[in-house]
Parts: C-alpha cells; sequence; structure tokens
C-alpha cells in the first residue's frame, strides 16, 4: 500500500538524522574532550544520572539502544578512569551494579551545563513549536519502530 509518497519522505528523515546523529557525536566528543569523555561515555554518564540508582551494564544498554557487551567495554574503562564504582547485586552474581563515583557525577554535571549553554545557541532562530513537534515525531517514530 503507497501513502501518497509517504515513504520517500521518511526515508529521507531517517538519512537525516543519521546525518545529524554523526554531527552530534562529534559534537559531544568536542564538548567532553577536556573531561577525556567521548560522547559515547557521556551516554553512559547520563543513563546511569538518569536512572538515579545503580544499574547492571544491561540496563544501561537497554537505556541506550547498544549492546551490553559494548556497554560493558565502556564500564570497565570509565571505571579504570575513576568515573564509576561497581557494587555487589544482591540479585545476580556476576552482573555489578554501577553507580557514578563521586568524579562522575562532577564530570556528567560539568558537561550538563556545557550542553545546557549549545543547546540555547543552536536553537536560535528555531521557534518553540518547531522543537516541540521535531520531538513528537520523533518519538513517535522511535514508539513505532520499538513495537
Amino acid at each position: 500500500m503507497k501513502e501518497s509518497g509517504k515513504g520517500s519522505v521518511f526515508t529521507n528523515i531517517v538519512l537525516e538524522v543519521f546525518r545529524l546523529g554523526g554531527l552530534l557525536v562529534s559534537e559531544g566528543d568536542q564538548m567532553g574532550f577536556e573531561y577525556g569523555v567521548t560522547s559515547a561515555r557521556w551516554k553512559v554518564l547520563g543513563a546511569l544520572s538518569l536512572a538515579g540508582e545503580p544499574q547492571t551494564a544491561s540496563q544501561i544498554a537497554r537505556s541506550m539502544g547498544l549492546t551490553r557487551q559494548a556497554v560493558q567495554r565502556l564500564v570497565d574503562a570509565m571505571y579504570e578512569d575513576q568515573l564509576l564504582i561497581f557494587h555487589e547485586n544482591p540479585d545476580h552474581k556476576r552482573a555489578k551494579l554501577i553507580s557514578l563515583s563521586e568524579l562522575g557525577e562532577e564530570v556528567y554535571l560539568k558537561l550538563d551545563e556545557k550542553q545546557t549553554e549549545w543547546a540555547t545557541k543552536c536553537s536560535i532562530g528555531i521557534t518553540k513549536v518547531e522543537l516541540e513537534t521535531t520531538l513528537s515525531v520523533l518519538k513517535r517514530i522511535s514508539d513505532t519502530l520499538n513495537r
């Protein structure tokens, strides 16, 4: 069933999101550089901060849409850099619980402040209604793909 060319517009949206994703990763890497944090590491810090409680690598991976193995590699390196703390997990012998260390919290808060200023600059010339519509549509697309 063809719905008046919507498929090609959707494809163009996907391609633009891919391009934007690459640009956002690059921007995130630049913002985190002075703290030794890549965009990938920043995502882990954010996932833990937003969760509000220690998480397993699997839980972090699910919230970020990544594989557990990829997150485990990041988490291990971030633990070595003293950004994270491992805790025993009473529900699982091998899957440690992970939380932000004091340094991890400090770095995340500094990055959050930097990102807020950056987001304000990036949104100049775009109305709040346009941003809200964009967010709503992207969430609907995500929900459709998550079914």
